[in-house]
């Protein structure tokens, strides 16, 4: 069973988030947020006139595999959460949000750059509702430059950002990561920019601005890319499983047929290693004793490693590094995931009961905080399973609620909300 905890627990306990927006950024970061105590207002739309209330709120809640009408992907992404269905596009609507924001500390936006002025949301009117409020907007590119007007995904963001140029075997086409990693590094430095902003705003009293744009968190990855082109010229090309300028570094092949992932460049580690693979010439190869001159042997080194490699099991050549004191490790499928007693031990692997009462596995919270850690208190709401006890909240009377219902602004014209 998930972990069940009072509302008012954690770092974040009493910090007040409103989530605007859609799919994985800014979702995201009010998901890390959620997880350490924050209280996470959701506003989703309404289904389109006409069709079923199932096919209302964020898109995410139909992406990739379905379970008990919901993705599984949404039950990772918006756990911890409350829903309200808010139809944005209504000036009732729209001063809902305003009457939201005036006890909010937080407001997180990933909509096109535009969208939330067009709706009376934007930063001054906000700003002017509560000083205090902090708040994050994400999206493609930013809110100022050429191209802030371009629709960006995460994809698109990882080719501008640099990523995807290097994601490749060499002369191959570039390929994706495999995740929304452009997205999530942009949520990430959502987080920080919010966790800084609401100490910032215990000396000025004041809330801020936090402008992320999907390419720069990318690019702020990105090593010394640039310095190395401004510099000398460089442009740093794929190089598939190794890692360019340090050596060694690569996937190896064993035995098996499987892959063991060694990682024997420090000084100390590659005498290490070249002991078990029984070459301690090498090891003891002037020419080779740091890292300039192991990259510009990195083929022999390579070479003599997967010689040894492919004479044992992955798991032998595994044992065998950690009995030296060399990192090393194999290429974990999410099966070797959901039974590692590693994942196990730290609590990465949490049951969380759906709401048919089936127990399904998701991500644990990180990072580990000693005192106050991040805890899964709640499943992912159904889609406007708060509207009613949060509008109540700011003040709206039952005759209010009603009449809002009615037109459908909260959803499905003629829906029973009260």
């Amino acid at each position: 069973m998930e972990h069940k905890t009072p509302l008012n627990v954690g770092p974040l306990s009493g910090i007040k988030v409103i989530e605007l927006g859609q799919l994985i950024a800014g979702p995201f970061a009010a998901k890390t947020l959620a997880d350490f105590g924050a209280e996470v207002i959701k506003i989703e739309p309404p289904a389109k006139e006409g069709f079923p209330k199932e096919s209302g709120g964020d898109p995410l809640r139909q992406w990739r595999m379905i379970k008990d009408g919901t993705s599984l992907w949404w039950q990772v992404q918006s756990r911890n959460k409350k829903s309200i269905v808010l139809d944005l596009k209504e000036a009732q609507a729209q001063d809902i949000v305003r009457r939201l924001a005036q006890s909010a500390d937080v407001l997180i936006e990933n909509f096109r750059p535009g969208a939330m002025e067009a709706w009376g949301l934007g930063p001054e009117v906000l700003s002017a509702v509560n000083p205090r409020l902090i708040m994050l907007r994400i999206s493609g590119y930013g809110q100022t430059g050429p191209y802030k007007d371009k629709p960006g995904f995460g994809v698109v963001a990882e080719a501008m950002g640099g990523l995807r140029h290097l994601s490749a075997e060499p002369g191959r086409i570039p390929v994706r990561v495999g995740v929304s990693i452009g997205d999530t590094l942009a949520s990430l430095h959502g987080v920080i920019g919010v966790l800084m902003a609401l100490q910032e705003r215990v000396k000025s009293g004041l809330g801020q601005i936090i402008d992320v744009a999907l390419y720069e968190a990318v690019f702020n990855c990105m090593e010394s890319l640039l310095p190395e082109y401004a510099a000398f010229g460089a442009i740093r090309q794929p190089a598939g499983s190794e890692l360019p300028g340090i050596a060694p570094s690569n996937a190896y092949k064993c035995l098996d047929g499987s892959y063991a992932l060694i990682a024997g460049n420090g000084d100390s580690i590659f005498k290490r290693l070249m002991q078990t693979i029984s070459r301690p010439d090498l090891g003891r190869d002037p020419a080779l004793a740091q890292n300039e001159g192991r990259v510009k042997e990195s083929k022999k080194i390579d070479q003599a490693i997967e010689e040894w490699t492919t004479q044992h099991s992955c798991e032998y050549v595994i044992a065998a590094l950690d009995a030296a004191g060399v990192p090393a490790g194999r290429i974990y499928t999410v099966k070797d995931i959901a039974h590692d007693p590693h994942y196990k031990a730290r609590d990465m692997l949490i049951e969380q009961t759906l709401g048919s009462g089936e127990c399904v596995l998701v991500p644990g919270v990180i990072p580990k905080l000693s005192r106050t850690p991040g805890l899964i208190r709640s499943a992912a709401p159904k889609l406007g399973e708060h509207t009613l006890s949060i509008l109540k909240e700011i003040g709206l009377s039952t005759e209010q609620i009603k009449a809002l219902s009615d037109k459908g602004i909260l959803g499905n014209k003629g829906e029973e909300l009260l």
